[in-house]
């Protein structure tokens, strides 16, 4: 079940945050709360649940077309969570106006892969080596 993220899923989201593999934050005081509670009270901010527990979560920025967080509890990958929440973030953004979205990632990870999968296109690099991604909207329903 894919839903909007509440105030009392804060918790279970910083975990899934601090408990992945690839993508691990180096200093933990670059996501701020004041970020989160940004994108959980006035942009686009998911969360799936597998047996009522939040296994994933979604961030996107409705003003930028930014896709900002993209998370799965190791324990629940593969099981399509990732795609159901970047489907949801994507439509969202394409109701608000946007003709493409746009995110960054580590190279050599399997986000890069999953987002090449799913119809990602690379731009380049950002100044911190990440990779540029973007994706036309028109494209979400095709894939």
């Amino acid at each position: 079940m894919i839903r909007k993220a509440t105030l009392a899923d804060h918790a279970r989201i910083h975990a899934i945050r601090m408990g992945v593999r690839e993508d691990v934050l180096s200093d933990p005081s670059l996501v701020t709360a004041e970020e989160v509670d940004w994108y959980r009270e006035h942009a686009i901010f998911f969360v799936a649940e597998e047996a009522g527990e939040v296994v994933a979560f979604t961030c996107a920025n409705h003003q930028s077309g930014l896709i900002w967080a993209l998370f799965v509890d190791p324990a629940h990958e593969r099981r399509g969570h990732g795609r159901a929440l970047l489907d949801a973030a994507l439509a969202e953004l394409t109701a608000a106006g946007h003709a493409q979205a746009w995110l960054t990632t580590g190279s050599g990870t399997r986000a890069e892969r999953f987002y090449r999968r799913h119809g990602w296109r690379e731009m380049g690099r950002s100044i911190d080596g990440q990779i540029v991604f973007i994706r036309a909207l028109a494209e979400t329903d095709a894939n």
